[in-house]
């Protein structure tokens, strides 16, 4: 059986690519190049099948929003 996922892919001050999976609960990775990330997001995502509990399975992705806070 087939998943589809969403992938959030952030860069982060150290050239980093980093990359999660908002659906499974702690699944996230970080690589140098694009190529490796999607590889290595891939690999945890199916890590991350194996302990999904059932109640994050019903969760549907919906967006991302930005928001401003003073500091």
């Amino acid at each position: 059986m087939m998943k589809e996922f969403n992938v959030v892919i952030e860069k982060d001050v150290d050239g980093y690519f980093v990359a999660s999976i908002p659906n499974l609960k702690g699944c996230h990775t970080q690589a140098k190049s694009l190529d490796v990330l999607m590889e290595r997001i891939q690999e945890a995502a199916e890590l991350c099948l194996e302990f999904e509990n059932e109640e994050n399975s019903n969760l549907e992705f919906i967006g991302i929003q930005r928001i401003l806070v003073n500091v």
